[in-house]
């Protein structure tokens, strides 16, 4: 692909944290965007920015396959950004059977309906997760090591990234799949996250709340850097050799939970006030981080930002954000 202008893209999870920021950008560089809303969320950009305004909008579910087939058909998408999931892994933990009817079942019926029109769409990019990986001794994780998940949220993950790629080895289908680090940036309104709530605690004047131990390690990765990776990725897919591939995108900066407080408290000038740790936190995975050497080989890609750098600018925007 040389340009994005006029491409017919179908977006699920558009009003999510990712979503937001693909359908931004693709508006951006001139494609005509269709976005799957299941929930009306007034808080998401996707709402606020007006971003919304520009798309079309088919309401209903992942579960609902003649409503995904006949958005695919109706609208005559050639590339899919499948984002559309349950995220938080304590609302799985809670109530799985939610999660894996919309990642799993969702998966599949989206890419079956992307069999069906498969005379039209040409790309289809899968978002997988470093959970998927679930839990090894050995780190970072590549895109070789086993998807192996145990908990609630990561098997709906696991299947996910099977699924899609399965459906690449038995019918063609052009897919990719992408497994990123815990995303993060301007527009999340999970307060139960740990950025976004430590931020909105430390403006508050607050003292933040670290629900595990402040000893899990992850690999944090800014929304604008991950909108990026997907983009590259996408303009790609016209090549074979990237269908049925699976790509890590991170910053291969793996820090603690009590580092990323730590950094969020000088960017907000609150060192005094110091975490709550409630070391409650179960069916996590304890170290998770990822080895992004074949999506720089393949797509010559790597993120804008330092960690340092995303963080502040997502601070700078929850500031603007929470002050009206």
């Amino acid at each position: 692909m040389t340009s994005w202008k006029g491409t017919n893209v179908f977006v699920t999870g558009a009003s999510g944290l990712l979503g937001a920021a693909m359908v931004e950008e693709l508006l951006a560089r001139g494609a005509h965007v269709t976005c799957l809303v299941r929930d009306w969320v007034p808080a998401s950009r996707l709402v606020t920015e007006e971003l919304i305004a520009r798309c079309n909008v088919v309401r209903g579910e992942l579960e609902d396959y003649d409503l995904l087939a006949r958005a695919l058909n109706e609208h005559e998408i050639e590339t899919v950004f499948h984002l559309g999931a349950q995220t938080i892994v304590g609302t799985a933990s809670r109530s799985p059977l939610s999660t894996f009817e919309a990642n799993i079942r969702g998966t599949w019926l989206l890419l079956e309906a992307c069999r069906e029109m498969s005379k039209t769409v040409k790309r289809i990019l899968v978002a997988s997760s470093d959970k998927a990986y679930g839990v090894h001794e050995k780190l970072p994780y590549t895109e070789d090591a086993p998807l192996q998940g145990r908990f609630p949220y990561d098997v709906s993950k696991s299947c996910t990234d099977l699924i899609s790629l399965s459906y690449h080895a038995t019918y063609q289908l052009p897919v990719a799949v992408t497994r990123c680090g815990n995303l993060y940036g301007a527009g999340d309104s999970n307060w139960n996250r740990l950025i976004p709530g430590t931020i909105r605690s430390l403006v508050q004047g607050e003292r933040p709340i670290i629900r595990s131990d402040g000893k899990f390690v992850r690999d944090y990765f800014y929304v604008r850097d991950a909108a990026d990776a997907y983009l590259a990725l996408a303009e790609r897919m016209h090549e074979p050799k990237f269908h049925g591939q699976a790509f890590n995108f991170g910053t291969e900066e793996p820090k603690s939970v009590l580092e990323i407080v730590a950094s969020l408290q000088k960017l907000c000038e609150r060192a005094d006030l110091a975490p709550v740790v409630q070391n409650q936190a179960s069916h996590e995975i304890p170290k998770q981080y990822l080895d992004c050497a074949k999506a720089r080989a393949w797509l010559a890609w790597k993120p804008k930002r330092t960690l340092e750098s995303g963080l502040a600018e997502t601070v700078n925007w929850y500031r603007q954000a929470l002050r009206t």
